[in-house]
């Protein structure tokens, strides 16, 4: 019995395979975040039954928790797995193009270079310009400091190791930039500022989700797209270069990709970390290296993670409501110190 499922169109121009675990996998995970995005509506201050939040969604219900849920709890959740989809996926193509299992967004200075933008934003320019180009100003801050990184890492080429180095002090530098900020700016700036940098879902709105959504619609298809690729990069630079791939146009390309989904995620959330370090690594115990399959899988896996995440900080320590991304650095950071414990030796 074949283990790959063969898809293509009748004129043979998109052909694909799916490996079958991987199929049974994103069912059940599909699964596993309906079931999570459901207890994620029901809990809160006051529990609402899960049958009874179904029925709300289907329009059944007889309105009674239609403000909890249409305007306070679903936005929330919405965004949640928006936001970790797409840092999980940034993290995703960083490592696979870095080809290095520590790459991540926050460490190497996209996360840094994204949160340098807002706050930049927040300080000069929130009472006078829209907050709807807060999104904007992240990403042309994650976009700056990572052209800066790459940059620094050229000479006659970009390799992997160069790059998460410099990454690295530039992300630092970044952090000094963010401090130096909160410090010389009024208390009021800086409270908003520090709530946004720990990462917090508090507050977000349908009109957020529907402007954090294309980002996602549009990248990650491009990047299931450009799947094959990073395959072939896998093996190598000179063996991908002796294939006839342009490697570095290609790594460009994929930067840019994760600066612009990593930028939007932080624009909306802050600095929501580890996300994109985690979900790519339980994705490839779960399918393996395939980078097509684990696009989707990774996608939801983020989701999963900051939904409970947000999950555990609305609940937990009642009434206060916790920034999410506390309790994703409390999952993230022993994952950080095992990755580095396993990979000491390579």
């Amino acid at each position: 019995m074949p283990n790959y499922v063969t898809v293509r169109t009748k004129s043979n121009r998109i052909s694909f395979q799916i490996a079958k675990r991987t199929g049974w996998i994103l069912l059940l995970l599909s699964l596993l975040l309906v079931i999570i995005t459901i207890l994620g509506l029901s809990a809160g201050s006051e529990f609402i039954h899960p049958v009874t939040v179904v029925k709300e969604l289907l329009g059944y219900g007889n309105g009674e928790y239609d403000f909890v849920l249409h305007t306070l709890r679903l936005p929330r959740v919405l965004m949640a797995l928006l936001v970790g989809a797409a840092l999980g996926v940034a993290g995703l193509i960083l490592q696979g193009i870095i080809r290095n299992p520590l790459a991540a967004p926050d460490i190497i200075g996209v996360t840094s270079g994204a949160s340098m933008g807002a706050i930049i934003f927040i300080v000069y320019f929130m009472g006078s310009v829209s907050i709807q180009f807060l999104p904007l100003a992240a990403i042309v801050g994650a976009g700056i400091v990572s052209f800066i990184i790459y940059l620094l890492s050229w000479r006659k080429g970009v390799t992997p190791i160069r790059m998460v180095l410099i990454g690295i002090g530039i992300s630092a530098l970044a952090k000094a930039v963010v401090t130096m900020l909160l410090v010389i700016s009024n208390v009021a700036a800086t409270t908003k500022a520090y709530l946004w940098l720990t990462g917090s879902l508090y507050g977000a709105n349908m009109q957020d989700v529907y402007l954090l959504l294309p980002w996602l619609v549009i990248l990650v298809p491009l990047t299931f797209i450009l799947a094959r690729t990073v395959n072939v990069k896998e093996l190598g630079d000179e063996i991908a270069i002796g294939l006839g791939v342009k490697v570095q146009v290609y790594r460009v390309l994929f930067l840019l990709i994760s600066v612009m989904l990593a930028g939007s995620a932080v624009a909306f959330a802050g600095g929501i970390a580890f996300v994109g370090l985690v979900a790519p690594h339980m994705s490839r115990m779960l399918v393996g290296r395939s980078f097509a399959g684990l696009i989707p899988v990774t996608a939801i896996i983020g989701g999963i993670i900051v939904i409970l995440a947000d999950m555990v900080a609305r609940t937990a320590f009642l009434p206060k409501d916790l920034p999410t991304g506390v309790f994703t650095a409390a999952i993230g950071a022993p994952f950080f110190i095992y990755l580095l414990f396993r990979t000491r030796n390579q």
